[in-house]
C-alpha cells in the first residue's frame, strides 16, 4: 500500500459557466453493507465533512432515526444536519471512520473538512502542477489536545 498518492485537479463549471480546476478527491463511503462513490471537495475552511442528502439516503441512512442534530455555520447555517459515522476509502489507503454532517439538502457538495478528513490525512496542494498529494497520518500514539500549541 502506498504511503502517499497523487490526484489531479478536476475541471468543473461554476454557477456562471466558468471553468474551475478544484482539488476534488474520489472517495467510497460505506455504511451497513451499502457503498456509494463520490467526489469530495477538499475544503480546509470547512469545520466538518458534509454529506449531501441523496448520498446519505443511498447509504441507507434514515433521517428520522438519527438523533445527533448539528448546527452548521456560514452559508450552510440554514440547513438541517445530522451527525453520521461511515467508513471511507480514499484511493488505495485502508478504510477510515469518518464523521459527516448529513444535510437535508442536495444543494451542498460533498465536502471533506477538518473534522475529520484532515485529522486522518495530510494534503499538499500543487496548484501549478494541477495535482495534489494525499498522505495518511502515521499512528504515533500521540494526541494533540486543545491546550497544546501546534507544531509550527
Amino acid at each position: 500500500m502506498s504511503r502517499s498518492q497523487h490526484f489531479p485537479y478536476i475541471e468543473t463549471h461554476d454557477g456562471f459557466g466558468f471553468v474551475e480546476l478544484l482539488p476534488k478527491l474520489p472517495i467510497v463511503l460505506s455504511h451497513k453493507g451499502r457503498s456509494v462513490s463520490g467526489v469530495g471537495l477538499l475544503d480546509t475552511g470547512a469545520s466538518v465533512n458534509v454529506l449531501p442528502f441523496s448520498l446519505g439516503r443511498d447509504l441507507g441512512l434514515v433521517w428520522d432515526e438519527l438523533t445527533m442534530v448539528l448546527s452548521l455555520a456560514g452559508n450552510l447555517a440554514r440547513l438541517e444536519a445530522r451527525g453520521v459515522l461511515v467508513n471511507a476509502v480514499v484511493g488505495e489507503f485502508e478504510p477510515v471512520r469518518m464523521v459527516f454532517a448529513w444535510c437535508k439538502s442536495d444543494d451542498v457538495p460533498l465536502l471533506l473538512g477538518r473534522m475529520n478528513f484532515f485529522a486522518e490525512f495530510n494534503v499538499c496542494l500543487y496548484q501549478h502542477q494541477l495535482m495534489f498529494e494525499v498522505t495518511k497520518h502515521e499512528q504515533t500514539g500521540k494526541t494533540l489536545t486543545v491546550s497544546q500549541s501546534p507544531p509550527y
